[in-house]
C-alpha cells in the first residue's frame, strides 16, 4: 500500500489500510487514520491530525506552513475530520499563534482543485468548495455551506451554515445562514430553498427562513428592528433561531 518511492519521516504515524502513492511525502508529526488513499506527488507536514477515510489527490499540499508574514516557524497544527475529498493541487495551511494556533477541517467535505484554505480557518461539515474557491485566514465557513467557482472570502470573515457564495462573488462581510450571494462585492440575492429542500427542511421552515430575509433585505429595516421581526418565528423554526444567533456573533457586519 506504500509505494517504494514514497518518503514516510519517520515520525509519522499512519493507520491502518493506508494507501500511500508514488513520490509522496509525508513529514514527521503527521498524524493519519485509518483507510486513507494520499495519491502521487502529495505533501503533508505537520503538525497534522488528519481523520479516516480521506482520499487526497495529486500535487495537494496539506498541513504547510502559512503564508502569512508574522508567521515565524511556530508549532501550530492542522486537524482534520473523517472522509474528506482534496482534489488536484488544493492547498491547506496550518494555524499561527496570532489564533488558536489550529485550522480545523471537518468531514464529509469536497474541496475540489485549486481550492485554498488559510491557516487559522475553521471549515465545518459536508461542506462544497468549487474549483479555484479560496478562504482567507481566519474564516469561519459553516455546515453544508457551498462556494462556487472562483469565489474568494476575505480575512476573518464568516459563512453560514447552508449559506451558497455565487461564482465569483467576493466576499469582504459576513453573509448570514441560507443566503445565496452573488457579484463581486458580494450581495444577497436569496435563501438557498434549493439546498433546504435537499437537505429535508420542511415547507414552513422554509417560508419561515424566507420571511427572516425579507425582514433583513427587502423592508427597509435596520438589523435591530430585522432581528425583532425574525423573532416572531424563532421559537417554532429552529433555522430562524440559527440566523439571530449569527447575526448577534457577527463582527465584521453582514453583506448588504
Amino acid at each position: 500500500m506504500i509505494h517504494p518511492t514514497a518518503i514516510i519521516e519517520s515520525g509519522a504515524q499512519l493507520g491502518d489500510n493506508v494507501s500511500v502513492g508514488p513520490y509522496s511525502y509525508i513529514g514527521n508529526d503527521v498524524v493519519i487514520g485509518d483507510n486513507c488513499i494520499i495519491e502521487s506527488h502529495v505533501v503533508i507536514k505537520g503538525p497534522s491530525t488528519i481523520g479516516s477515510g480521506n482520499h487526497i489527490y495529486q500535487f495537494a499540499s496539506v498541513g504547510e506552513a502559512c503564508q502569512d508574514k508574522k508567521y515565524k516557524d511556530e508549532p501550530t497544527q492542522l486537524i482534520m475530520g473523517d472522509n474528506n475529498i482534496i482534489r488536484e493541487c488544493a492547498t491547506i495551511h496550518r494555524g499561527t499563534i496570532q489564533d488558536q494556533g489550529v485550522t480545523k477541517i471537518g468531514s464529509n467535505n469536497l474541496f475540489m482543485a485549486y481550492t485554498h484554505v488559510a491557516h487559522d480557518a475553521v471549515i465545518g461539515s459536508h461542506v462544497i468548495f468549487s474549483n479555484g474557491a479560496s478562504v482567507a485566514g481566519h474564516v469561519h465557513v459553516g455546515d453544508w455551506a457551498i462556494l462556487a467557482g472562483n469565489t474568494g472570502v476575505h480575512q476573518f470573515c464568516k459563512v453560514g451554515a447552508h449559506a451558497f457564495i455565487g461564482m465569483y462573488s467576493g466576499v469582504s462581510k459576513d453573509v448570514p445562514p441560507f443566503v445565496t450571494t452573488t457579484g463581486t462585492p458580494a450581495r444577497p440575492a436569496a435563501i438557498n430553498t434549493e439546498g433546504m429542500k435537499r437537505r429535508g427542511f420542511s415547507s414552513d421552515e422554509i417560508m419561515a427562513v424566507r420571511r427572516a430575509y425579507k425582514a433583513l433585505y427587502r423592508k427597509s429595516l435596520n438589523l435591530e428592528d430585522a432581528v425583532a421581526a425574525m423573532r416572531e418565528d424563532a421559537s417554532e423554526f429552529a433555522a430562524v433561531q440559527q440566523m439571530i444567533d449569527f447575526l448577534d456573533t457577527s463582527d465584521r457586519g453582514i453583506i448588504r
